[in-house]
C-alpha cells in the first residue's frame, strides 16, 4: 500500500526587484512546471511578479527556494510568501 499524497497547498508569493522584461515569468513557468505545480505568474503596475501555485508543499517549499535563489533572470530583491489550502481552481501554469 502506498502513503497517501500530501495534502496540496496554495503559495501566494509577491517577488520585488527587477524582475519584469527579463524573462521572469517564463522562467518561473519552466521551474513550477519542472516542479509539476500548476498556477500562474503575473506582471504588476509597480513592477512585482505575483506567482500563485499550487501542489505538494514540498514542490512549493521548492519553487519559493528557487525565486528567492537568485539564478533566475533579473534581480531579486525580495519575496513576500504566504501559505494556504490549495483550492483546486488552477490547471496548466500560465504567464500572465
Amino acid at each position: 500500500m502506498t502513503a497517501p499524497a500530501p495534502d496540496p497547498v496554495r503559495l501566494v508569493a509577491w517577488v520585488h526587484g527587477h524582475v519584469q522584461g527579463v524573462g521572469f515569468r517564463w522562467w518561473t513557468r519552466s521551474r513550477a512546471l519542472e516542479l509539476g505545480l500548476v498556477g500562474y505568474a503575473a506582471n504588476k503596475p509597480d513592477g512585482r511578479v505575483h506567482v500563485v501555485a499550487e501542489g505538494p508543499r514540498r514542490a512549493c517549499l521548492q519553487l519559493v527556494e528557487l525565486l528567492r535563489g537568485g539564478d533566475g533572470p533579473g534581480t531579486v530583491e525580495l519575496v513576500v510568501d504566504s501559505w494556504d489550502r490549495a483550492r483546486g481552481d488552477l490547471t496548466g501554469f500560465r504567464e500572465r
